[in-house]
């Protein structure tokens, strides 16, 4: 399974014959969630002319190379995700997208110089803080992959989403107990004390948390940006939830809203929607017209100013 964080997706921007890397990949990935595998190789290969050192991008180009059959080409990118910094050897080990590959020496020795990059990156981690944290990670990213391919099957309002919802907010509830004793104990704690996955754990339970909650740990995770504890894009998509509940506008255009009547997508209110490209990229998201082709959105930040009374009548409606 291609390693994404569900609601989260990092741009960036390199252009080369009219179209720039990251509109490229997402292409791609879009190719890749379509089953279309060989055609997200070829746009990754094309994206990889411009750049060949994002680890993320050069695991997941892996996976659907290994989808597609091609086992040489999915072992370059996977030691190219390596040597460029890739080492969840947990998520490799786990990931069916690569099991074609298993059985190979070429699989053994990958495995083993990625494990041996793990233990030199955490000798002085906090162990069981960290196998604590990645295991609410599991759970929390666990259960809205069930739900995205729920979403696929049945109507939003069947009983078999509705049992979904509330399993999802069930197990919401449980983590987010274990996440702020956490957060009380130890502070917003960083990658450098329990790797990048178990630090990004923090972020998605109080993403995933009611307003109260949001409003109260904002604070920590803003200075823990300012300590290179805690990812800026990720403070940029709280800042919008909390925005909007508060009954404010989002600043990054994070946050999709759906019409209950017509099931389209739509970007929740947004403040200053000219500058919104120049804001994203101030904390290190890519532009906003990549970021909501993913739910056919296609942005016009004119036609976006003229519905915007349309679409904050829409978003009262929703919210009641």
């Amino acid at each position: 399974m291609k390693n994404t964080l569900l609601l989260t997706l990092l741009l960036g921007a390199f252009t080369v014959f009219g179209q720039d890397y990251k509109s490229i990949v997402t292409v791609a990935d879009q190719h890749y969630n379509n089953k279309a595998y060989s055609e997200s190789v070829a746009q990754y290969k094309q994206a990889f002319k411009l750049k060949k050192n994002a680890p993320g991008d050069l695991y997941n180009a892996a996976c659907s190379a290994a989808l597609a059959g091609d086992k040489k080409l999915a072992f370059e990118w996977l030691n190219l995700a390596l040597k460029n910094g890739w080492t969840n050897v947990r998520h490799l080990k786990s990931d069916t997208d690569l099991n074609s590959l298993h059985g190979s020496k070429k699989w053994d020795k990958l495995v083993a110089a990625m494990q041996k990059e793990v233990d030199k990156v955490e000798a002085n981690y906090d162990k069981p803080l960290q196998e604590e944290l990645l295991a609410i990670y599991e759970d929390d990213q666990g259960i809205r992959r069930v739900f995205i391919e729920a979403q696929k099957q049945y109507d939003p309002k069947s009983p078999q989403m509705d049992s979904l919802i509330r399993i999802m907010l069930y197990k919401d509830s449980i983590n987010l107990i274990k996440v702020k004793a956490i957060l009380d104990k130890h502070g917003w704690v960083g990658p450098e004390k329990v790797g990048g996955q178990a630090n990004m754990t923090l972020f998605l339970v109080i993403q995933h948390a009611d307003l109260p909650t949001q409003q109260q740990y904002l604070p920590m995770m803003r200075e823990a940006v300012k300590n290179n504890k805690a990812s800026g894009s990720n403070l940029a998509l709280l800042e919008d939830r909390v925005a909007l509940r508060e009954g404010r506008k989002q600043m990054y255009g994070s946050q999709i809203g759906r019409d209950r009547e017509t099931g389209k997508f739509y970007i929740s209110p947004l403040e200053d929607p000219d500058n919104v490209d120049k804001r994203r990229a101030e904390v290190g998201l890519g532009p906003l017209a990549d970021y909501v082709k993913r739910w056919d959105i296609v942005w016009d930040v004119e036609a976006y100013k003229k519905q915007l009374p349309e679409i904050e009548e829409m978003e009262k409606r929703n919210n009641k």
